[in-house]
């Protein structure tokens, strides 16, 4: 148990059930029994999936006027950090899911009921528009492309595809920053080639496999370009907030839950496991002690951290003022250090559990898997410090995360 755990930082609706961080914590039990399926299948089952669509855990970023819940990001960070102590690609999943939903604020009210009005609704989609094109024809565009890393597309209904708008000439297009103009094209799954890729070490369960279109065609009410204030119709402050930022947060959010759940585990495997050629229980060793009080620290102050500067942020959004650039970069400094924190805490918890940590039926080696997968995602990797040094230095940084 940890000590004085904090609780979720943000405004939480007062209703009797309605607290998003409890209902998601009350998941915990069903989740952690489906932990081997989710790895085995590299998906998640469907009656677990029906549990969290039952719970909203989905629908957290969705605004109001769509039947979402349009909660706090400190409350978002909250739920997705439950759901991680329980397993890593739920959470995952649940925090890709729910930024992509953000894109309800952007779209025509009729367009994001139709996409967002079901019960079941998830929209998914992968990075970049490096490798797509959209060209303007009569009433929308064709597009072609491949996008890899498509968190939870195998449960969604509906994919995205983030490309490069191209002239009559096939020239790219320039947006009033002189930078290569980009759009968002929404089309239903089935419309897409789904190649299964996601054979890999960590996160198995989130099934980001890689998805093909080509000269498809999509009605321009079908598609918006990102983070567009001109695009924008939510007047709410958390749409002053880029999907980039509540990734960034929810999956921070997803490494503080599996480092939180991966101290636990040993502070309980260390009230009695006595190791090999020792005499006395692990918690009565000094070294191990010290270890876990540094571990306890890292884990509390780097998400204190987090939520204070995500307070901060809505306090901010709530006043109807736009995030700047000193904010955007507190942001993203938060999200990578409590990913890199969290990450140091499962390794110390690891190494401490000794040959038990080996063990597919202890807790702790699908949870180192899937932290290092974490902190390969682009927004948990270390780079992301350079780009708030420059911020922080006075110096211009060109990246798009800041």
């Amino acid at each position: 148990m940890n000590i004085a755990a904090p609780l979720a930082s943000g405004q939480v609706n007062g209703e009797a059930g309605a607290d998003p961080v409890a209902r998601a914590r009350g998941l915990r039990p069903q989740i952690e029994g489906a932990a081997q399926a989710i790895e085995r299948d590299r998906a998640l089952p469907r009656e677990l999936l029906g549990a969290l669509h039952d719970a909203r855990l989905f629908r957290l970023l969705l605004p109001k006027s769509c039947g979402g819940e349009e909660v706090a990001p400190a409350v978002f960070v909250a739920a997705v950090e439950e759901v991680a102590k329980a397993d890593a690609s739920v959470a995952w999943c649940m925090a890709q899911g729910s930024g992509c939903s953000m894109t309800a604020a952007y779209l025509e009210p009729a367009v994001a009921q139709e996409i967002f009005g079901g019960a079941e609704a998830v929209l998914a989609w992968g990075p970049g528009a490096a490798h797509a094109t959209a060209s303007a024809v009569q009433g929308g565009y064709r597009v072609s492309g491949s996008w890899p890393y498509a968190s939870g597309s195998r449960h969604a209904q509906w994919l995205g595809g983030h490309a490069q708008l191209l002239d009559a000439e096939g020239k790219p297009c320039l947006g009033p920053d002189g930078k290569p103009a980009e759009r968002t094209l929404l089309f239903q799954r089935a419309k897409a080639a789904i190649k299964d890729v996601w054979h890999v070490v960590g996160l198995k369960g989130t099934g980001s496999d890689t998805y093909t279109v080509t000269d498809l065609f999509v009605p321009a009410r079908y598609s918006f370009t990102r983070e567009s204030t001109a695009d924008r119709r939510e007047s709410g402050p958390l749409y002053r907030f880029t999907t980039f930022q509540l990734y960034g947060c929810g999956f921070a959010a997803v490494a503080l839950g599996i480092a939180r759940a991966t101290l636990d585990a040993f502070i309980a495997m260390a009230a009695a496991k006595v190791p090999m050629l020792g005499a006395r229980p692990l918690r009565e060793s000094a070294v191990v002690q010290a270890k876990v009080a540094s571990a306890e620290a890292r884990w509390q102050s780097a998400r204190a951290y987090l939520m204070q500067t995500l307070d901060a942020a809505w306090a901010a959004a709530s006043r109807g003022e736009s995030l700047g650039l000193q904010q955007r970069a507190a942001l993203r400094l938060a999200g990578v250090y409590a990913t890199e924190q969290a990450r140091e805490v499962v390794e110390i918890a690891y190494h401490l559990a000794g040959g038990s940590a080996i063990f597919e039926n202890h807790a702790f080696e699908r949870r180192l898997r899937d932290i290092h997968a974490v902190t390969q995602q682009v927004q948990g990797q270390f780079v992301n410090f350079e780009h708030v040094g420059q911020v922080l230095l006075g110096l211009p940084s060109a990246s798009r995360l800041i």
